[in-house]
């Protein structure tokens, strides 16, 4: 058998039990987070599949917040997270639904800034730690007007490997947005396709 990395072996450094249910969920709950750019009100947390039959019993539900709570994966304090989430007044609720056709491990993380605005995030743990984004919603782009992004993909050749970024936004983006993050530091190509014209 051939393994793509030494990852596919060992895993990432993580507090347990499962590098799916514990490392991949830290990484989503984390992702959420930094999207949201500071620390939320409230997380309402939904969970999917194998998640949400075994998220209590796996430490699912401690990673996921522990990754809301800007965690890495090794980090010792996920085994109090709820706790550390109601002490910094973080209001936490967690749910379960069905959604045919999902990754097993699979959950919705929506978290609500003190001003009121909010992101949603889904994703799915598919194995390693390794995680996929599906969906995001609520995260906007600000320069001279609001440009909404309606769909975003990422996909690489490998690991720490060149990145490809397809961004679907609702309507036409500025062209000094376009130029703005042509100039950022490690933006090697921004192409611009405007298919309402």
């Amino acid at each position: 058998m051939r393994f793509k990395s030494v990852f596919s072996i060992i895993g990432p450094a993580m507090i347990g039990p499962s590098s799916s249910h514990t490392a991949g969920a830290v990484r989503i709950g984390r992702f959420a987070r930094q999207l949201l750019g500071t620390a939320p009100v409230k997380a309402e947390i939904c969970f999917y599949g194998s998640f949400a039959e075994t998220y209590s019993g796996h430490g699912t539900d401690l990673a996921i917040v522990g990754g809301i709570l800007d965690y890495r994966t090794d980090d010792e304090r996920i085994r109090q997270s709820i706790q550390n989430a109601e002490q910094q007044g973080i209001e936490v609720v967690f749910t379960t639904g069905v959604l045919p056709g999902a990754h097993p491990n699979t959950v919705k993380i929506k978290l609500t800034c003190q001003d009121g605005s909010s992101i949603e995030v889904m994703g799915a743990s598919i194995g390693g730690g390794t995680i996929v984004i599906r969906s995001i919603r609520g995260f906007e782009v600000k320069c001279r007007e609001n440009v909404n992004i309606g769909y975003i993909i990422t996909d690489r050749k490998g690991r720490t490997a060149e990145a490809l970024t397809v961004v679907e936004a609702d309507s036409s983006i500025p062209p000094e947005l376009v130029e703005a993050i042509r100039a950022l530091e490690h933006v090697s190509q921004v192409s611009y396709i405007d298919l309402t014209k």
